[in-house]
């Protein structure tokens, strides 16, 4: 929960310290640090589920439907179009990739996700963008919509079929998937010794080689993909110049409503594509429900990653692990209450070194409150195991919230021509 916080922290001693100049050396500290004080953890509390090769396979599972609503939230906003209709999106693709991969083939659904997702994006664009509707209001209608639509959609389409009904689809063809052979297996030799660190390293590594599904090496790509689209093309930079300032960009010759419809449909898509992921590969089946709020919580890793690929892959990747941790353990659980202290502690030293007493002083009093609530328990509630990932994203924006820069024109109405 205190990614961004200790990211900046350690660009801001780049200063004093020259060889963390450069991102990927800082990236690099981080991630060892993070994983050396996780380690620490779980040798403390025997907790193996804090970083087993499960918990990393599940994590990067359950971080990919919330990275595309989260990246289908950049592309939107990026272009000057807030779209909190991502849920309903997400579930228009679940719904299509129950339709299509259950009659013909997994990839076929994933196709229909897409465009299922495009479809509410583009009832999203046409509201805003041709009609000015309130972006607020037309997100909140597409949500609202997409549940009600699919609803009907299984009634008709699903009932009286063999493992169908109103509320799912029957079971969805099966889609392979990708392991690196050798290498695997030894990763999980070394984790099964339990080493301090080194298991953990082959852990992580294990969980992101061992059964990756198609659609999540799809998802990776995307990431980078949009990075280059976005910031390294001319029409990136024309996309972006609507969300930042419109009607400047229209003076170059820039066609605004385009690049807004295009930016708009794209953020439905790859809503879809998380939604069909869900259906697919996380289920096999599509079920009523089956977003569990995914789309909101990819619209706070969008923020909490700063409107950028990277960061959102960070949040994404948070809430994933958060999620799988209330899935497979509630001691991995409690001993997260413990990753806390420690984190806050270091955030605390952090803000005392830079001589801001109040937000030190903050962070000791919640790390000293945390530590004497795992100190008193063996266990944590279920209802608190099950809030988790929803807790997580309450405190990550909270603590982020200084640092966050909307585009300019973000949730701005645009019409040709009324610039001053």
């Amino acid at each position: 929960m205190s990614v961004t916080e200790l990211t900046n922290k350690t660009r801001g001693a780049a200063g004093a310290m020259p060889w963390l100049a450069n991102r990927w050396i800082r990236l690099t500290v981080f991630g060892v640090g993070l994983l050396l004080v996780m380690s620490l953890v779980r040798l403390v509390t025997g907790a193996g589920d804090l970083i087993s090769s499960g918990t990393v396979g599940a994590a990067v599972g359950l971080a990919v439907p919330i990275g595309m609503a989260g990246l289908g939230g950049l592309w939107s906003e990026r272009s000057g179009v807030v779209n909190i209709g991502l849920e309903g999106m997400m579930i228009l693709g679940t719904w299509g990739a129950g339709w299509a991969g259950s009659q013909w083939s997994a990839w076929a659904g994933v196709l229909a996700a897409v465009a299922f997702g495009a479809l509410g994006g583009l009832v999203h664009a046409v509201a805003t963008i041709t009609f000015g509707v309130d972006q607020i209001v037309s997100g909140v209608a597409i949500n609202i919509l997409g549940l009600g639509v699919t609803q009907y959609l299984s009634a008709i389409a699903f009932t009286g079929k063999a493992g169908g009904g109103p509320t799912q689809s029957p079971g969805i063809k099966s889609m392979g998937t990708v392991t690196i052979p050798g290498f695997s297996s030894a990763m999980g030799s070394i984790e099964n010794h339990h080493w301090f660190l080194v298991s953990d390293l082959a852990g992580v590594l294990k969980g992101v080689t061992y059964q990756v599904s198609y659609l999540t090496i799809i998802a990776v790509l995307l990431l980078p993909l949009t990075y280059w689209v976005l910031w390294r093309t001319a029409f990136g930079l024309r996309l972006r110049s609507c969300g930042e300032a419109p009607h400047a960009a229209e003076s170059l010759g820039v066609n605004v409503y385009k690049y807004k419809y295009i930016a708009v449909v794209t953020s439905g898509a790859l809503a879809g594509f998380g939604g069909g992921f869900l259906a697919i590969v996380a289920a096999g089946i599509y079920r009523e429900g089956q977003t569990g709020g995914r789309g909101y919580i990819g619209l706070a890793a969008m923020i909490f990653g700063n409107w950028r690929p990277g960061g959102l892959a960070a949040g994404a990747l948070l809430f994933g692990y958060t999620d799988a941790m209330q899935l497979r353990s509630a001691d991995a659980v409690h001993a997260l209450l413990l990753l806390a202290v420690v984190l806050l502690a270091l955030l605390a030293v952090t803000y005392a070194a830079r001589r801001k007493v109040i937000s030190a002083s903050v962070m000791a009093a919640l790390a000293a409150v945390i530590l004497a609530w795992f100190l008193a328990t063996s266990d944590l509630p279920q209802q608190v195991t099950y809030m988790t990932p929803y807790i997580t994203t309450l405190l990550v924006l909270s603590l982020a919230s200084q640092r966050l820069r909307m585009p300019a024109a973000d949730g701005l109405v645009y019409r040709r021509g009324e610039g001053g």
